[in-house]
């Protein structure tokens, strides 16, 4: 039976999708402007992100302490909220639709590792969020999962399989519980 050897870890095919330099300004005004709590201004944010070539459409809010890898990765939908404390690990594209809402503590991971390799090799896979689906605070969305439109994933969950649209999921392993009915009263 094989063991794991970190030593023979080896992830050169992955690129970040921009120069280094950019990733080290963009991880120092991370820490600075983006990733800390004396900074109110959810639009100093949104213009740094997109000058570091994020997608963010109008009416977006983004709280203080949220902690983003590579906006260069990253599309937001118009109106859409992120709580405090999300932490975004874009090592891949992360699509945020419109009218969605990521709460507070949320984590939006797309990188992994294969377990079943001695070398425990990075796998990297996408994250959609679709228009309308929100992040319950504290759950976490998997590699490669897509929430639906107008999903929910509750408080604490997380989601390793895609979301049907207009359904509610709870737990670990996120599993439906039920349908989301939107009324107008």
């Amino acid at each position: 039976m094989s063991k794991v050897d970190l030593s023979k870890y080896n992830n050169s095919w992955f690129s970040i999708g921009a120069g280094k330099m950019k990733a080290i300004i963009w991880y120092l005004v991370n820490i600075c402007f983006l990733n800390c709590s004396w900074n109110p201004s959810s639009g100093f944010r949104i213009w740094l992100l997109r000058f570091f070539g994020a997608q963010i459409g109008q009416g977006v809010v983004i709280k203080p302490s949220v902690n983003i890898k590579y906006p260069w990765n990253l599309s937001i939908g118009d109106y859409t909220w992120i709580g405090e404390n999300v932490w975004i690990d874009n090592l891949s594209q992360v699509t945020i639709g419109s009218n969605v809402c990521i709460s507070q503590g949320a984590m939006l991971l797309c990188g992994n590792h294969n377990y079943k390799r001695p070398t425990f090799d990075l796998i990297v896979k996408p994250i959609i969020i679709e228009d309308g689906a929100w992040v319950g605070a504290q759950s976490t969305v998997c590699p490669g999962v897509t929430m639906h439109s107008h999903s929910v994933l509750a408080v604490g969950s997380i989601a390793s399989k895609d979301l049907a649209p207009f359904s509610i999921y709870r737990g670990n392993p996120a599993i439906k519980v039920a349908d989301r009915i939107i009324s107008e009263s």
